[in-house]
């Protein structure tokens, strides 16, 4: 996979988390990109969500 299509998912995927978790900040994202655990940190952090209902929320998107 080269660079640019990579760079696209990141960004269709961070656009589809900010709808749905509005509360994590384009800083956080930003540090997050290309990470999933950093992701499921922060839906943990902020949501208090359980690490499997982080994980499966992620896949569902």
């Amino acid at each position: 996979m080269n660079r640019d299509i990579a760079q696209g998912e990141w960004l269709q995927l961070k656009g589809k988390v900010k709808a749905r978790w509005g509360k994590l900040t384009d800083d956080e994202l930003e540090q997050a990109e290309g990470h999933t655990e950093k992701l499921i940190g922060l839906l943990q952090t902020h949501y208090g969500m359980a690490r499997e209902e982080a994980e499966k929320a992620l896949d569902k998107l």
